[in-house]
């Protein structure tokens, strides 16, 4: 599947010409195509007079709808590159993530989270993590072969392994592919236990094969819900499903049997205010367990999110990244070198200090209140059967 992509950037301009100011993209998180961090140039768009134009009264377009007369950035095309991928399983040494292995069927992700901590990752593949990240898709068309092969090898151990982790594997184009419906196939095929997180509705069309092998403790899924505030939804998160639409997808997960839990990550500072609202619209919906990290932006990410800020919430931009220096930590020293977050395992994703304590203060306290994660999901690794997918017969 192809779509046109419209490049949005520009060569590197005289002095004396002017800079156009940043503005939201519809339908995308990032405002930019930024160089990454390995490119040799950078480009920076500049207002030649030609396509920025102001718009006049008499198109009921005057400025009084915060373009300031400008027109808006017009909305980009999303194409889809189908890969021929050599591996399928990734293995995880980090002591701070619950899962051992994960497979991801996408790279890139066109829900277009701003706070996605994947996106220095397209920098990889010579992409930019800003608007190439959420318009530029890589499929893993030989993806569910490639699992069955590594499930089949003598050496591989079966350990607790997550689908989704890095992009978003119910994201649109999934609707066509369908590579992570033929992912579950093949762990359903080996009796192989497996989460899944997503934001998406799309997950409800696999019940079919997840609620079977929930029954039998080989699936989990774990929706992941930033705020219920649909406008800031819309800004953060363009398009993943609303936080309404996530809710029913809980209950019906939930309604099939299906163990599910909430993921209330990442927490930003004075942009995500309502954990505690989330967690309670999660456990009526039926999620019985629950999560949360906090923001951090490594590489790029950094100044992908200051330019976000700079877009929708510009009067407290500093105040904001001054609250996520605190949530890390971080000395006077790390904060004058430009540092944003610390990467260590121990602290990375709930963060250290006094703010930090009281994001998890406010989780715990939310959680006991409601009854949350009383009862941990134990997947079942112990009905692994490799030769199920070489067509041999079991024997229990």
């Amino acid at each position: 599947m192809t779509r046109n992509f419209t490049d949005t950037s520009d060569t590197p301009a005289p002095a004396e010409e002017v800079r156009i100011p940043l503005q939201a993209i519809r339908g995308r998180g990032a405002a930019t195509a930024m160089a990454h961090r390995f490119a040799r140039d950078a480009r920076e768009v500049v207002d030649d007079g030609w396509d920025h134009q102001p718009w006049h009264e008499e198109d009921g377009r005057d400025g009084r709808d915060g373009t300031d007369g400008a027109q808006p950035a017009p909305a980009l095309a999303t194409r889809v590159h189908l890969e021929t991928a050599r591996s399928a399983i990734c293995a995880n040494d980090s002591p701070d993530i619950f899962f051992e292995l994960s497979v991801n069927p996408y790279r890139g992700c066109e829900h277009g989270c701003i706070y996605c901590y994947a996106r220095p990752t397209h920098s990889y593949l010579n992409f930019s993590p800003g608007l190439d990240f959420e318009t530029q898709i890589i499929a893993k068309q030989n993806i569910a072969q490639l699992l069955r092969d590594e499930l089949c090898a003598p050496r591989y151990v079966p350990r607790l392994l997550n689908i989704g982790s890095a992009t978003d594997c119910y994201q649109p184009v999934e609707r066509e592919l369908q590579l992570t419906r033929s992912l579950i196939e093949v762990m359903r095929d080996a009796r192989h236990p497996f989460s899944l997180i997503t934001k998406s509705s799309g997950v409800e069309r696999d019940l079919d094969l997840l609620a079977p092998l929930a029954a039998q403790r080989l699936a989990a899924v774990y929706i992941t819900i930033t705020t219920l505030d649909p406008a800031l939804a819309r800004r953060m998160e363009p398009r993943a499903a609303a936080p309404h639409r996530r809710l029913r997808t809980i209950r019906a997960l939930a309604d099939a049997g299906v163990p599910v839990g909430v993921s209330v990550a990442p927490q930003i500072p004075f942009i995500t205010e309502d954990m505690e609202q989330v967690l309670e619209a999660a456990h009526d919906a039926g999620a019985r367990s629950a999560f949360y990290t906090v923001l951090r932006l490594p590489w790029e990410l950094d100044t992908l999110f200051r330019e976000w800020l700079q877009v929708h919430y510009p009067q407290r931009a500093a105040r904001v990244m001054a609250r996520v220096q605190d949530l890390h930590n971080l000395t006077d020293a790390q904060r004058g070198a430009g540092k944003t977050y610390n990467s260590d395992f121990v602290s990375r994703m709930k963060g250290s200090g006094l703010w930090a304590d009281l994001v998890r203060q406010r989780f715990a306290t939310t959680c006991r209140k409601l009854g949350l994660n009383r009862e941990r999901v134990e997947l079942d690794l112990s009905q692994f059967r490799p030769g199920l997918l070489q067509g041999q017969s079991s024997l229990f």
